[in-house]
């Protein structure tokens, strides 16, 4: 398995609120280990659980109006106060607006940390009030913390976002106990319980519809709007809507294990699953910032061995225009808010990506293998044609679906929905599953095999040569080890199979197919959908060992698939996608990205979202970067002021960030 599937150590998402950091801090002042990694991926933690409203921070809007105030009398209208009363009035300003920074700073540098953006803006604005720049220095914090507001604004908003997408569980159920309805809590609901949903309602709880019929809104759990009906004995899951009549399904899953919770979780969980890119800015920044501070210690006291006319007052303002163009927090900003864009566009797709370094690993897939039923097809199999061999047709179906009552897999269910009126009570015992051939077991007293014709081989059962040749899929049945018939079954090709295959091509992408089913089946859909290899009478290890086959190749591969024989190949894929409408819970929780409406088309929708985020987290480096590296020069060569800067570090931070906020705005 790939570095990348090593789940178990990924780190349960911190929704924190900032109070909560807070009090983490001060409660653990033993340990630090925040900068950068907690909250919201970049410590900018200035203190209280305030809402990102302008009256929370009333303090420093007030240090914004003196500063402008004072602004405006010395350059309007040229009146400049005493040097006490104007460092008093600037100090005022200074103290409103940073007190936040000032204190971190302090409770950082108290524990030795003394190499992270807080300090670094508290010697840089100390420094300015040293040098007589009070207007300059209240204009750095002031600014410096307008930008941390919209940025913290900016990412609690992405989190918001992402969590309320699918955090919409209703909090009440009606369920129908002893012929009365009550209302309740949908985690008080017991197993095989009857609910009620009205309409308008969200459905809580995963069911079996026990009405007739009724159409819902699944939105929420596929992205897709349309309305979907379903009938009778049909799923129903959590979060879709129910849209006419009054509608009663059976539970089949508690509230904690609802396909709709295990989706939150995911999603929730995704934001703490860093991306190769995030993990590396962290520890670059790490680096970078001690780097910076050095320079700019160095920018100060280096030219005294090497300028003539060295005025220590002049290379320690540049020093200090220095820090403050240095600052990172641009960088550790708005790569993670990039990233839960990124997560959050795929949500409202009905994709989900179980973190943001899977977004990507799919900017590099250049292989997508895919399995058929299910996947490429609806797995929604009909029974065409019967034909008997010494025993009565209506035996046959009814020894045959006894036995493929035991199996999940879509083409037994396929036999044993057509015999519906025909099993009555025939019962199989003594069932044994063959894998990746078929089910051998009792019926009537007699040894019964249902399943391929590799079922046939493995137990010598002798059959026509003619079925062979049989293009559709085909249960064949053999009665004490005597050919005694087979059924055919049909599957339908997805809507958009096609316009997905031709996507994939356009994107230069090879697309392979897997399937258990005989080749003359695999080779016709294929053929139809314009695959470009297409291998059938695969077993679990034989698609395992062909997935192996494409990644010796130097192959970046993503598998497709939604059954439990899935898993094994899930696993081994670069990037593992489960077709989660349909999909087993096993290969769902083994898969990277899960995709809820089964739709083909949804596999390039989650290619073109890694690279649409991969492209604008590498935009926002590239331009902190460049517009840092041509202020810091410009400032140790005195060409930049403190304004420059300050107004350089917040412009950059808050470019980087709308720039990372557009992605949840983007069509796929």
């Amino acid at each position: 398995m790939s570095a990348e599937h090593n789940h178990e150590e990924a780190p349960v998402v911190q929704m924190k609120t900032k109070q909560e950091q807070e009090d983490h801090e001060h409660g653990h002042d033993a340990e630090e280990g925040h900068s950068h990694d907690d909250g919201h991926d970049h410590d900018h933690d200035h203190g209280g659980s305030e809402p990102a409203g302008w009256k929370s921070h009333w303090d420093l809007l007030l240090a914004l109006v003196i500063l402008v105030t004072m602004i405006v009398l010395r350059f309007g209208f040229h009146f400049v106060p005493t040097k006490w009363v104007d460092f008093g009035i600037h100090a005022v300003a200074f103290i409103l607006a940073g007190w936040r920074v000032l204190d971190l700073a302090f409770r950082k540098a108290k524990r030795g940390d003394i190499f992270n953006e807080f300090v670094l803006m508290s010697v840089a604005t100390i420094g300015a009030f040293y040098i007589g720049s009070y207007s300059e220095g209240v204009a750095v914090m002031v600014f410096y913390c307008i930008g941390e507001w919209f940025q913290d604004a900016a990412v609690d908003r992405a989190k918001r976002n992402i969590k309320a997408l699918l955090d919409i569980r209703p909090d009440k159920v009606t369920v129908v106990r002893n012929g009365q309805t009550q209302v309740i809590e949908p985690s008080e609901t017991q197993l095989n319980e009857t609910i009620q949903v009205k309409p308008g309602e969200k459905v809580a709880l995963d069911g079996e519809l026990l009405s007739e019929t009724a159409s819902f809104n699944t939105a929420a759990l596929t992205g897709e709007s349309k309305p979907d009906t379903k009938y009778k004995g049909e799923s129903i899951l959590a979060g879709m809507i129910n849209l006419n009549t009054v509608a009663e399904v059976k539970v089949t899953a508690l509230f904690k294990d609802s396909k709709l919770s295990k989706i939150l979780e995911m999603v929730q969980d995704a934001t703490a699953r860093k991306s190769q890119t995030q993990l590396f800015i962290s520890r670059f920044a790490k680096v970078y910032t001690p780097i910076v501070f050095f320079l700019a210690l160095a920018v100060a006291l280096v030219p005294y061995f090497f300028v003539q006319d060295y005025v220590f007052n002049v290379w320690f303002y540049r020093a200090l225009v220095f820090l403050v163009i240095s600052c990172p927090c641009a960088l550790v900003v708005s790569i993670p808010l990039g990233y839960f864009g990124g997560i959050g566009l795929a949500s409202r797709n009905g994709i989900l990506f179980k973190g943001g370094n899977f977004l990507d690993v799919m900017t590099k897939i250049n292989a997508v293998v895919m399995d058929k039923t299910g996947t490429l097809t609806k797995g929604v199999f009909n029974v065409q044609k019967v034909v008997a061999n010494g025993i009565d047709e209506k035996d046959l179906i009814r020894i045959t679906a006894a036995l493929e009552k035991n199996s999940t897999h879509p083409v037994g269910q396929a036999v044993v929905k057509y015999a519906v009126d025909k099993i009555g009570n025939t019962t199989a015992t003594n069932v044994e599953e063959v894998a990746g051939h078929g089910l051998k077991g009792t019926v009537d007293g007699k040894e019964v095999l249902a399943g391929n014709l590799k079922l046939m081989k493995k137990f010598g059962v002798d059959y026509p040569a003619e079925t062979e040749g049989i293009v559709d899929t085909i249960v064949v049945t053999a009665i004490d080890k005597k050919f005694a018939g087979y059924i055919t079954i049909a599957d339908e090709i997805k809507e958009d199979a096609v316009s997905a295959v031709k996507a994939m091509h356009d994107l230069n992408i090879k697309t392979v197919m897997l399937s258990g089913d005989k080749q003359t089946v695999v080779d016709n859909v294929a053929k139809q959908i314009g695959i470009d290899e297409a291998y059938g009478d695969l077993l679990p290890e034989g698609k395992v060992e062909k997935v192996q086959g494409l990644k010796n190749a130097g192959k970046h591969i993503a598998f497709v698939g939604d059954g439990v024989n899935d898993a094994p190949v899930v696993a081994l894929a670069d990037a593992g996608i489960a077709m989660g409408g349909l999909g087993s819970d096993a290969t769902i929780e083994t898969a990277d990205v899960v995709i809820q409406n089964d739709q083909p088309s949804k596999i390039v929708s989650a290619i073109r979202i890694g690279k649409i985020t991969r492209t604008i987290v590498w935009q926002n480096i590239i331009l902190a970067m460049a517009i840092k590296v041509v202020v810091l020069i410009l400032g140790a060569g005195g060409i930049a002021t403190l304004w420059e800067a300050v107004i350089a570090d917040v412009g950059v931070a808050l470019l980087a960030i709308l720039n990372a906020v557009r992605i949840q705005k983007i069509k796929v």
